[in-house]
């Protein structure tokens, strides 16, 4: 049965993972090679992968979708999308998305006189669900070939870690002091039934053998 405690903590930290993942920022330099607004529809299989509509509008099955096209250094496309979070989840309170499409489009650029920028952005790309990571910032890079170090997502995991880790001294704690001993008071208690049982079933061996003893002695 252990294999099953090892499945279900694999799965738990997995679930963790992806949300984390999928919430904490992540920043790819690229080249900007355009924009665009297109008319989404939303589906119950990808609205939770969508943030809510501007601030100020009301929310609708259908909106007006932001998109900015983009290309990698390498070759590569990715497409992000510009939404407002408001103050909803995840908590990014991203308010401005006109503007930032502003800027954007001002820094479209071509092939050979390219203008390289960072994205930060959050969520993931997915073609089958129709789901775009979405831009929450640009900032103008001297190249492609730019440093880039998470320090906010270095600081969230220690700060995880460390929040995990006494999770778990808490839980071997309480289990000394609580589980340990009843576990041990129901131990003794098992070990002596199994004991009277033992002392029964001896008994209850004897006397049977003494009633047989009886009997053979009347056909001796």
């Amino acid at each position: 049965m252990r294999w099953i405690k090892w499945i279900f903590l694999a799965i738990v930290a997995l679930l963790i993972f992806s949300v984390f993942h999928y919430t904490l920022p992540q920043r790819d330099i690229v080249r900007v090679t355009g924009t665009e607004i297109i008319r989404a529809d939303f589906s119950g299989w990808n609205r939770i992968f969508y943030a809510q509509a501007d601030s100020g509008n009301e929310e609708a099955v259908s909106r007006d979708l932001r998109l900015i096209n983009s290309s990698y250094p390498e070759g590569g496309i990715m497409v992000f999308r510009n939404e407002d979070t408001g103050f909803g989840w995840p908590w990014y309170f991203k308010l401005d998305s006109s503007n930032l499409h502003a800027e954007v489009a001002d820094k479209i650029s071509t092939r050979d006189d390219p203008i390289w920028v960072v994205i930060t952005h959050y969520g993931w790309r997915n073609e089958f669900m129709s789901i775009y990571p979405n831009a929450v910032g640009v900032r103008e890079v001297s190249g492609p070939d730019v440093r880039i170090i998470p320090w906010v997502n270095i600081i969230i995991y220690v700060i995880l870690a460390f929040l995990l880790l006494g999770a778990f001294r808490l839980l071997q704690r309480f289990k000394r002091r609580k589980i340990d001993p009843v576990l041990g008071r129901m131990e003794e208690k098992w070990d002596s039934v199994e004991a009277r049982a033992s002392d029964v079933s001896d008994s209850a061996g004897a006397a049977k053998g003494g009633v047989i003893a009886w009997f053979k002695s009347w056909f001796g």
